[in-house]
């Protein structure tokens, strides 16, 4: 079962949340974040590097101590106040006409270090230790990190008693995203609520396992660094935002490669034959557009459509190849990583390997056509988006998913809650 308990956010004011709220770190690059953040934009903590000129290493001690300077001035300057006492949160988000309710708890870092906060992926130590650095030097979460639970009806009743109300934070960004916040400030509704979660048998990571396993890592050292440590001290809980799994839709993560591992196109074409039945769908107008797109789009399980010498093909993995009562075997990052990346291409890890990049379904087609005729990279492949419930049952069974294989949208805002590892209100 897992534990949850409410924490006395750093947040910003009302009046400028849309200043300061940002897109997290990792959804853009330094040239990105320098020409989104404005002066008050939390980019200026997350990504600090934006703040020299020319733009410095991300990871130098130059950037991690303007970091911290800059959560101290914000704090300073009253872009970001802390609440006088704990309370959980409601974070809503809009896209689509679609909403999600998440809320936004503090969970515990040894329900992580014992399996009740279930990861679908590994990660990489070099993010983790960034990340870590980050947590260590703010003795902050400044982001949270993305769950999901099991569904439960007496947490939506408490969460729709408070959706009926005017939000505290209330924004479409420039995405067009909505974003919705409200705070639950009722002693028993907050008691309830973690009553409630000490019967939910486990969180799921939906997003961040970079930051989960380095809030965990940084729970871990502050408890093996003070002789006095109860169990009870804030730094055993980190910030995160639980939505409930029906709410929540995975798009899908597709995949470019630099080069064709020294085949012709036409070479690479008669290699993919003997795995999949190919059809031509047309040209790169396809890629613009939403009938266009449409067409082009994966349409099931098992089909993938590539982007190749400026033209849209289908493949449709043939019945043999893959096997459906494995968990990861089923799954069709698996099948193009062992029949297409590895077998013909020559990428053995996803992870480490330089020829490969990943892009998030939310850029589009486009942008797979646009990498290409580029000549950035030689082709791409479009992947039909995985399911809650696979993840939920592979994360159950102790397996991993190969790297890159979720995307979740809409990503959550930076800023709207901060969680202290020290906190000045326990």
């Amino acid at each position: 079962m897992v534990r949850i308990k409410p924490f006395a956010a750093v947040r910003p004011p009302k009046s400028i949340v849309e200043e300061v709220a940002a897109r997290p770190y990792d959804v853009l690059d330094s040239k990105e974040a320098k020409a989104e953040a404005g002066e008050k934009s939390l980019l200026h903590i997350t990504k600090p590097e934006i703040d020299f000129s020319p733009i410095i290493d991300e990871h130098s001690s130059q950037a991690y101590g303007k970091a911290v300077e800059n959560f101290r001035k914000w704090q300073e300057k009253g872009w970001l106040v802390q609440d006088d006492r704990p309370y959980y949160y409601i974070y809503a988000q809009t896209m689509d006409g679609r909403t999600q309710y998440g809320l936004v708890v503090c969970a515990h870092t040894d329900d992580y270090a014992e399996g009740r906060i279930k990861k679908h992926e590994l990660t990489r130590k070099e993010k983790e230790d960034d990340r870590m650095v980050h947590v260590r030097i703010q003795d902050a979460n400044i982001e949270p990190v993305f769950f999901s639970y099991p569904d439960n009806d007496e947490v939506s009743s408490i969460i729709g008693r408070y959706i009926s109300r005017a939000p505290e934070y209330d924004f479409v960004a420039e995405d067009g995203f909505g974003h919705h916040f409200w705070i639950i400030d009722n002693r028993d509704d907050i008691d309830r609520i973690t009553e409630i979660f000490k019967d939910i048998p486990a969180f799921y990571v939906a997003d961040g396992h970079h930051r989960t396993a380095a809030a965990a890592r940084v729970g871990a050292e502050k408890k093996a660094a003070n002789p006095s440590h109860r169990g009870d001290e804030e730094y055993n809980w980190f910030m995160a935002v639980a939505f409930p799994e029906s709410q929540l839709k995975i798009i899908d993560y597709n995949r470019v490669v630099k080069d064709l591992n020294g085949l012709s196109p036409e070479e690479f074409l008669g290699r993919l034959a003997a795995d999949f039945d190919i059809t031509e769908l047309g040209g790169k107008e396809l890629s613009d557009g939403k009938t266009g797109t449409e067409k082009c789009r994966p349409a099931h399980l098992h089909n993938f459509s590539m982007y190749l010498g400026g033209k849209w093909y289908s493949l449709e993995a043939k019945p043999g190849r893959y096997n459906d009562s494995d968990p990861i075997g089923v799954l069709d990052v698996t099948i193009l990583s062992d029949l297409v990346l590895d077998r013909i291409l020559g990428i053995k890890d996803l992870r480490t390997d330089k020829r490969i990049d990943f892009v998030g379904g939310i850029r589009g087609l486009g942008e797979l056509a646009r990498r290409v005729d580029s000549g950035e990279m030689a082709v791409a492949f479009a992947l039909y988006p995985v399911s809650m419930k696979q993840l939920v049952d592979i994360a159950d069974s102790g397996n991993i998913m190969p790297p890159k294989t979720t995307w979740f949208e809409p990503k959550l805002r930076s800023g709207l809650a901060i969680h202290k590892l020290e906190s000045d209100r326990l």
